[in-house]
């Protein structure tokens, strides 16, 4: 299965506090972290609801 590159490019502090949660699930803590992230729904639905924090990118 495919696997996505996922950063964190922008602050959690101050956000809505599910996005806050979303991003979190993902493993993001820190600006400038990344995680290595299985390509399925539920890590699409994760990116789609705080897409506006993240820089995705594809892991061959």
């Amino acid at each position: 299965m495919a696997q996505i590159k996922i950063e964190l490019v922008k602050s959690i502090s101050g956000r809505i506090p599910k996005h806050i949660a979303t991003a979190q699930s993902l493993g993001l803590r820190k600006i400038g972290q990344s995680t290595i992230q299985q390509d399925n729904a539920q890590t699409r639905g994760k990116i789609a609801q705080i897409g506006y924090l993240l820089k995705v990118t594809e892991v061959e």
